[in-house]
């Protein structure tokens, strides 16, 4: 291979080996052999996210990856990750609308180490009122932090609450804060109980592993749990008949709006010319919304985000444009600006050279992404999971390859439409003013 094709990206093969097992009590087990590197990535992913929660419990999900670091009969606090990082491990985990996952990247020679540690916590798991309180108290202080404190994500709340009617994308992963001070203790275990069982789990390991080794490991620490199934239920979304506004009042610097257009999700295919639409928008200095918002100073930010493959979620998403008046612009004049922005390229299409810029970014950022052990895991799984088919994530150059200029107008077009559109405006008020308005929560 010459230097010249080992450094072009499009030479890069990004076909992943993938060994699938399915364990007898139903636990689903997915191997992906990889000897680059003395590394593995193992992976337990609960498909379990705030999706799954109702009114009055919100943010269970989050709350509950607190509490499984919170150890067992024989894992004190937080030894969990103490006894791999002390393997050289990197110990994670994170919650999102679909799905609840837990990491660790460690050295090839620890995955027994690491899969017997995660057996432990599911079937050990120290659940009592003082672990409770304790990450109760701070996941409360987390969601301060992130959203109430935040400059702009009570907005963003209140636009996913009102493009959403009956889905439950309409709450934050984190809940709503008097949710959290309603929780009890045997909410969390009624919550264990129903989802941290075989018939909702992934495991997957990636990197120096033989797939029957692995398989008998899994079988070995997770093939005693009893067998559990399933939960398919989805909520459909109705379609939107109208635009939809609301007006959020805070103390700020600043005005600023949040959008979003109801798109699709994790495996459909019109989700990457929706990708190469929103890289034309707003990516790098050469897109439409710097060059005619931000560069002569009308706009502080101006950005268009669909949240990309395995982030996108498995029921329609949202496609966000975010927008923040620089200071002494006037935001309906903006914003009026915005949309006809929007209707030009509607009408006019894109060039040719902004098609091959965005292509190049997200071509880019994909070959990035996937040359990672974990990465590759984390996109296999989360395929799996959300779009029923980890294969897909050997499809992705070719999938943002494919777009045409047709393609990208056409998702304008069909997703980017008034009646499509829920609008949230950061209105600034003065200390006294949001005092009277009440408390932010």
């Amino acid at each position: 291979m010459t230097a010249e094709r080992a450094l072009d990206p499009r030479a890069w093969n990004p076909e992943i080996a993938i060994v699938p097992f399915t364990l007898d009590n139903g636990l689903q087990l997915l191997v992906l052999p990889d000897a680059t590197l003395p590394v593995v990535s193992v992976q337990v992913h609960y498909a379990v996210g705030s999706r799954h929660e109702a009114p009055g419990i919100t943010g269970i999900s989050h709350l509950f990856e607190h509490l499984m670091f919170r150890g067992t009969a024989t894992l004190g606090p937080e030894e969990f990750s103490r006894r791999l990082q002390a393997k050289g491990g990197e110990v994670n985990a994170f919650t999102t609308r679909d799905h609840t996952s837990y990491f660790e990247n460690l050295p090839a020679e620890h995955l027994e180490l690491a899969l017997s540690l995660e057996a432990e916590r599911l079937k050990h798991l120290k659940l009592d009122e003082e672990n409770f309180e304790t990450e109760r108290q701070v996941v409360i202080s987390e969601r301060k932090l992130r959203c109430v404190d935040s400059p702009f994500g009570l907005v963003e709340e209140l636009l996913f609450a009102t493009a959403y009617t009956e889905h439950p994308y309409r709450w934050p992963i984190i809940g709503w804060d008097q949710d959290l001070r309603r929780l009890t203790l045997e909410d969390c275990l009624s919550f264990f109980r129903r989802h941290y069982q075989p018939g909702e789990m992934l495991i997957l390991v990636a990197g120096e592993a033989q797939p029957e080794r692995v398989r008998e490991l899994v079988e070995r620490y997770f093939g005693d749990l009893p067998p559990g199934s399933h939960d398919s239920h989805r909520v459909v979304e109705p379609p939107q008949r109208g635009e939809r506004r609301a007006v959020f009042k805070k103390v700020s610097q600043v005005e600023a709006l949040f959008a979003g257009f109801h798109t699709v999700g994790l495996g459909h295919p019109d989700l990457y010319p929706l990708m190469v639409l929103a890289a034309i928008l707003s990516q790098g200095r050469a897109c439409r919304f710097y060059q005619e918002f931000v560069r002569p100073g009308r706009a502080a930010e101006l950005e268009a985000e669909v949240y990309p493959p395995p982030w996108t979620s498995a029921d329609p998403d949202l496609f966000i444009i975010r927008l923040v008046a620089a200071p002494g612009e006037p935001l309906s004049r903006l914003e009026a600006d915005l949309w006809e922005s929007l209707e030009r390229l509607k009408h006019e299409g894109v060039t040719d050279l902004e098609l091959a810029r965005a292509k190049k970014l997200l071509r880019s950022q994909t070959v990035q992404g996937l040359a990672k052990t974990f990465y590759r895991g984390l996109m296999v799984a989360l395929f799996h999971l959300k779009a029923g088919d980890g294969t897909l994530a050997n499809g992705l150059l070719a999938a943002y390859e494919a777009v045409t200029a047709a393609d990208v107008l056409r998702v304008a077009r069909q997703y980017l439409r008034e009646d499509n559109r829920t609008v949230v405006t950061l209105r600034p008020v003065s200390p006294e003013e949001s005092q009277e308005l009440g408390p932010l929560f």
